[in-house]
């Protein structure tokens, strides 16, 4: 039973871990706000201010979801050391198996929703965007953005996120030029915005006909999706808009009939584009959504106070300047330049694998 009795030795290690969880949670404040939130549901015109009312319903989703979280954390425990003093007691090692995976479980979940808790920026809890363009390479690189595009939506997947697509671009053979979607979930840019920056790929080029190994690049832009409009303002003055044909092969993901928008912030020489909608209007609302997320990104990661100190900025998309490389040949492994965090398995990172690399990287903020 000497198996037991480890497994309530770490359970006892974490109870402290597991209560200063409880009060970085705020639980008594998050409570207290729920309740608030619920009785304003219950008053009479709740309804008539549509915006306000959805942002107060999305608050309460949150506020419960972080109490439940943490009451199935408290449950968890419990379970796991009845099961240790129950199989002691009764000198039964039949429920080893079910403790060793509940314990890992555990113990996964108190690390995750620990690394949760350092999500206090301003926009951290918001909806991601993220925008996907490929460096030079022609059509290596491109292939390399559209590789990308699939890691991050079936990361989306694999938590349970919506994705939806706002713009697409193909490439001139295989991949694309560029591309824009939006994740909704809870805390989606707290975890991705560590993804922001050029990712390097080394590998055998399919597209070489000699089969040399080839290096390329892509930039990852990851922006908050800003749901009040009164936060970035944008004023009509400050943009101009093209409205021009869709460009590539299009598929399923391009409206090949529809009316493209371009949006140009002057102040800054932003652009954004979206193709992908059936009308012009559709195209136009979601570009605004993209450049409010911009800016608003932007300002974040240069501590800015206003919007109008922003400069456009062109991310440097080569050598030097990668956050994380994925080699495929003449080994496999992923490594994040930044936290030193690394992978071997390369199709599980490519398939969406990736909370390692979040984890590590929301783990080194808090160290610095």
């Amino acid at each position: 039973m000497i198996e037991f009795d480890e497994y309530r030795g770490k359970l006892n290690g974490l109870k402290p871990a597991l209560d200063e969880l409880g009060e970085a949670l705020k639980l008594d404040g998050a409570r207290r706000e729920l309740e608030q939130l619920q009785a304003a549901q219950e008053q009479e015109g709740f309804w008539n201010d549509v915006q306000k009312a959805q942002q107060n319903q999305q608050r309460s989703k949150l506020l419960q979801g972080k109490i439940e979280k943490y009451a199935r954390l408290c449950s968890a425990w419990d379970d796991l050391y009845t099961i240790c003093e129950m199989a002691i007691e009764e000198n039964d090692e039949s429920m080893l198996g079910e403790l060793t995976e509940g314990f890992a479980a555990f113990e996964s979940e108190l690390e995750r929703t620990r690394l949760e808790t350092l999500l206090t920026g301003e926009y951290d809890a918001n909806n991601a965007i993220l925008t996907l363009h490929p460096g030079a390479g022609g059509t290596e690189a491109q292939d390399w953005a559209s590789m990308l595009y699939r890691m991050y939506t079936r990361w989306a997947e694999r938590h349970g996120f919506k994705y939806t697509l706002l713009d697409w671009q193909d490439g001139d053979e295989a991949g694309i030029k560029s591309a824009a979607i939006k994740i909704e979930g809870e805390n989606a840019y707290g975890y991705l915005k560590g993804e922001h920056g050029v990712h390097r790929l080394v590998r055998i080029s399919p597209f070489d006909a000699n089969a040399r190994r080839q290096t390329s690049f892509a930039a990852v832009e990851v922006m908050p999706e800003i749901t009040d409009t009164s936060e970035i303002e944008l004023r009509d003055e400050d943009i101009k808009m093209d409205v021009y044909r869709s460009s590539g092969a299009g598929g399923q993901k391009v409206n090949k009939t529809s009316s493209a928008v371009r949006l140009t912030h002057l102040p800054t020489g932003i652009v954004v584009s979206s193709q992908v909608e059936r009308s012009h209007f559709q195209n136009l609302e979601n570009c605004r959504e993209m450049l409010r997320a911009k800016l608003a990104e932007i300002k974040e990661r240069e501590h800015l106070e206003k919007i109008s100190d922003i400069k456009g900025v062109q991310m440097k998309i080569d050598f030097g300047s990668a956050i994380r490389s994925y080699v495929f040949m003449p080994y496999t492994l992923a490594k994040d330049a930044r936290t030193g965090f690394e992978n071997g398995n390369i199709e599980k990172v490519m398939d969406g694998d990736i909370d390692g690399f979040i984890n590590a990287y929301l783990a080194s903020k808090v160290q610095k």
